[in-house]
This record gives C-alpha cells, sequence and structure tokens, in this order.
C-alpha cells in the first residue's frame, strides 16, 4: 500500500525516499493536500512483472505436441 507524503518532505529527504523505493516501498506524494505523484518501484509497473505474468498465463494453457520433425520438414 502506497504511503502518503508531501511534497516538502519528499523534497527534504528524497534520497532516503528513493532507497524505500528500492526496497519495494511506494509513495504518493501530496501537495497542498492533493495526491499529485505517485513513486513506485520500477519492477512493479515494468517489464519485469509484465513478464511474470505472461510466465503464469502460459502455464494454464494446454500442452500440445507438434509430434516428431526434422529440419527438412520445416522447409517443404
Amino acid at each position: 500500500m502506497d504511503r502518503a507524503i508531501t511534497a516538502t518532505d519528499a523534497n527534504q529527504h528524497f534520497s532516503e525516499l528513493l532507497r524505500d523505493v528500492q526496497d519495494g516501498s511506494s509513495f504518493v506524494v501530496m501537495s497542498r493536500g492533493r495526491a499529485v505523484a505517485r513513486v513506485i518501484p520500477v519492477e512493479k509497473d515494468g517489464q519485469r512483472a509484465q513478464m511474470e505474468t505472461l510466465g503464469r498465463f502460459l502455464q494454464t494453457l494446454p500442452q500440445r505436441s507438434a509430434g516428431h520433425w526434422t529440419r527438412e520438414d520445416l522447409y517443404r
């Protein structure tokens, strides 16, 4: 779950905030009581998560055998 942090605190403690994000934390940056930004780890939103989702999906598909084939069969 995202932790709320003011824009001022985020600015003053940015390197600490980044270390927390690297450890998996995520933050909502607030300005004047409104959420204006989210700071999240790249892995949560990036290619790694998409690949994991794809891998889980592919494992749900039935396995099918193409039978025995040779290289020559591919070019016929």
